[in-house]
């Protein structure tokens, strides 16, 4: 068994999607830094100075509290928008970040033989289809 797993673990694609998963991680790290860090906080002072990643709502009765962190800590029940509004664009940023890497790497990719429908007649080498069993040009059996 731990031969079949090991082999099963040293194909390429396996390692691929290893290499993958962990690029991916820090890719997201990075973008969730640029959603955060670079494009919500001027966003935020345009609509009149929001802090996206701090819009909630109570979900119970009781005192307000200014951040999630404060609410968090009294014990009361949230509804996160604002992190969820961040994580929408998150998505959308890491989503046509990949759609771009894939399109350049289509682009790359060498294009695919068209199929082959005909052959060559061994006596009068004229073109004729593969599933052809007499030439229509010179009635010799192929």
């Amino acid at each position: 068994m731990f031969k079949e797993f090991k082999e099963f673990a040293m194909r390429g694609s396996v390692l691929d999607l290893a290499v993958g998963v962990i690029i991916g991680a820090a890719f997201g790290k990075i973008v969730a830094s640029l959603v955060d860090d670079i494009i919500m906080p001027p966003i935020g002072r345009l609509i009149g100075g929001v802090d996206f990643s701090n819009l909630f709502i109570n979900l119970k009765e009781g005192p307000h509290y200014d951040t999630i962190a404060a609410a968090k800590a009294a014990g009361m029940p949230t509804w996160n928008y604002g992190a969820f509004i961040n994580n929408i664009i998150n998505f959308l940023i890491i989503a046509f970040a990949i759609f771009l890497v894939v399109r350049i790497v289509n682009r790359w990719m060498p294009k695919p033989a068209p199929p082959v429908t005909n052959k060559d007649c061994p006596y009068c080498a004229m073109a004729i289809p593969i599933a052809a069993k007499k030439c229509g040009h010179c009635t010799s059996a192929v």
